[in-house]
C-alpha cells in the first residue's frame, strides 16, 4: 500500500469521529444536559446543535411531555383507626431539566414517598365515611403540597387523582348492610308517602263527588219544585177563569184517590175525612140531573141539630136505597157528569197551556221536571 494513503485514511476517519462528537440531534419534546469535563454546561434544545467533542459530553435526556405516573396501593389508617389501601394517579410534567438532573437523585421515587406521606397526613384527619366522600378534597389538597414540593425539582404536578380506595372486607360487608337498610328504609317511606298521597286524592275526589252531587240534587229539586209550583200556579189560574162549582172539583178529588195506592211499598193507606163530603156532593149533584129537585142539606151533628132546632126548622136528607130508582138514575147521571168533568178539565188543561205559552215561555221544562 502506498505510505502516502495511509495518512490520508487515518485523517479521514478523524474527521468522522469530530464530526460525529460534534454534532447533536435532539429529538422534539426531549432535552440533552450537556456537561464539559463534568460540569453542567448547558441543555441542548430540539433541532441540530454542536457541541466540543471529547470536552462535551451528554449526562441525562430527559422527556418534557406530561407523564402519567400509578403508584402501588398505599396502606392509610383513618381517624377512626380504620386501615385503607388508597391507589392515586400522578400527572407531571418536567419544566426545568437542569434541576430535575440534578436537584433531586430520582424525582419519581421522591415523588411517590412525597404522595404517601401527603395521603397519610391528610387522611388521617378524616373518618372512613368522610375518606369515601371527599375524594375532591383530597386531590386538591395532595395536588397543593405536592406541586409546592416538587417546583424545587423543576417538576409541575398537573392533576392528582385517587384511583381505588379499598376498605377492609369486614367494613365493606358492614357498609353494604347499611346501604341495603338505608335503600329498604328509603324505599318503605317512598311506599308510605305513595298510599298517603293515593288515600288522600280518593278522600278529596269522594268529598268532591258528594259535593257535586248534593248540588246536582238541590238544583234538580229546586228546578223541580219551581216548574210544579208554576204548574200549580196555572192550572190554579185556569180553572179560576173558567169558574168550575164544587162539581167537578169534588169528581177530580174522587179521581185523585186511587192514585194513593200505586206505590208498591204501601201495604195500607188512609181515607181522608173529606172523601164522605166529596161523595155526598157527587151524589148531589147526580141526584139534581136525575130528578130536578133541590139537594139536600147536609146532616148535621145532634147537637148542632138540638141548638138550631128553636131557631127554623130542619128538613132531614132522604134515604136513598140500593134498589130505588134514583139510586138508578144517579148511576147514569154519574157517567154523563164524568164525561162532563172530563171535558171541562181539558178545557182548563187547554186554557192552561195557553196561558202558560203566553206568559211563561220555560213551562214545559219546569213542568217535565
Amino acid at each position: 500500500m502506498d505510505p502516502v494513503v495511509i495518512p490520508i485514511l487515518v485523517a479521514a476517519i478523524v474527521v468522522v469521529f469530530l464530526v460525529a462528537a460534534t454534532v447533536r440531534i435532539v429529538p422534539q419534546a426531549r432535552r440533552y444536559n450537556i456537561e464539559r469535563f463534568g460540569r453542567y454546561r448547558r441543555t441542548l434544545q430540539p433541532g441540530l446543535n454542536f457541541v466540543l467533542p471529547v470536552a462535551d459530553r451528554v449526562n441525562t435526556k430527559l422527556d418534557v411531555r406530561e407523564q402519567v405516573y400509578s403508584s402501588d396501593p398505599k396502606p392509610v389508617i383513618t381517624e377512626d383507626n380504620l386501615v385503607v389501601n388508597i391507589d392515586t394517579v400522578l400527572y407531571y410534567q418536567i419544566t426545568d431539566p437542569r434541576a430535575a438532573a440534578y436537584e433531586v437523585a430520582d424525582y419519581l421515587h421522591a415523588i411517590d414517598q412525597l404522595t404517601v406521606t401527603t395521603l397519610r397526613n391528610v387522611i388521617g384527619s378524616m373518618d372512613l365515611e368522610g375518606t369515601l366522600t371527599s375524594r375532591e378534597e383530597i386531590n386538591a389538597r395532595l395536588r397543593a403540597v405536592l406541586d409546592d414540593a416538587t417546583g424545587k425539582w423543576g417538576i409541575r404536578v398537573n392533576r392528582v387523582e385517587i384511583k381505588a380506595i379499598d376498605p377492609p372486607n369486614t367494613i365493606k360487608e358492614a357498609m353494604e348492610k347499611q346501604m341495603r337498610a338505608e335503600r329498604d328504609k328509603r324505599a318503605a317511606i317512598l311506599h308510605a308517602e305513595g298510599e298517603r298521597q293515593a288515600k288522600i286524592l280518593t278522600a278529596e275526589g269522594t268529598k268532591q263527588k258528594d259535593i257535586l252531587e248534593a248540588q246536582g240534587t238541590q238544583q234538580a229539586m229546586i228546578l223541580r219544585a219551581d216548574g210544579e209550583s208554576k204548574a200549580v200556579e196555572l192550572v190554579f189560574q185556569a180553572v179560576h177563569r173558567n169558574n168550575a162549582d164544587a162539581k167537578v172539583l169534588a169528581y177530580k178529588y174522587l179521581e185523585t184517590l186511587p192514585h194513593l195506592a200505586q206505590s208498591d211499598n204501601n201495604t195500607f193507606w188512609v181515607i181522608p175525612g173529606e172523601l164522605t163530603e166529596a161523595i155526598r156532593t157527587v151524589t148531589t149533584a147526580f141526584g139534581d140531573q136525575a130528578s130536578g129537585t133541590a139537594p139536600p142539606p147536609p146532616p148535621q151533628r145532634e147537637d148542632a141539630t138540638d141548638a138550631d132546632a128553636s131557631d127554623k126548622d130542619h128538613v132531614g136528607a132522604p134515604e136513598v136505597e140500593a134498589n130505588s130508582t134514583l139510586a138508578l138514575d144517579a148511576v147514569a147521571a154519574a157517567d154523563e157528569a164524568a164525561k162532563q168533568a172530563a171535558v171541562a178539565v181539558s178545557d182548563a188543561k187547554a186554557e192552561a197551556e195557553a196561558a202558560g205559552e203566553t206568559r211563561l215561555p220555560g213551562r214545559e221544562q219546569a213542568s217535565g221536571d
